[in-house]
């Protein structure tokens, strides 16, 4: 099994897009907070 997911690029290509939108929700989170908390 995992090593049908390994060889897979589709399941590859999903797992990096999961990857770059988690990281910009994550990004963007961070962003938020920092300009809350320099603004009070």
């Amino acid at each position: 099994m995992l090593d049908l997911l390994f060889n897979d690029p589709v399941a590859w290509g999903s797992l990096l897009g999961l990857g770059i939108v988690v990281a910009l929700c994550g990004y963007y989170v961070y962003l938020f907070m920092h300009n809350t908390n320099s603004n009070l």
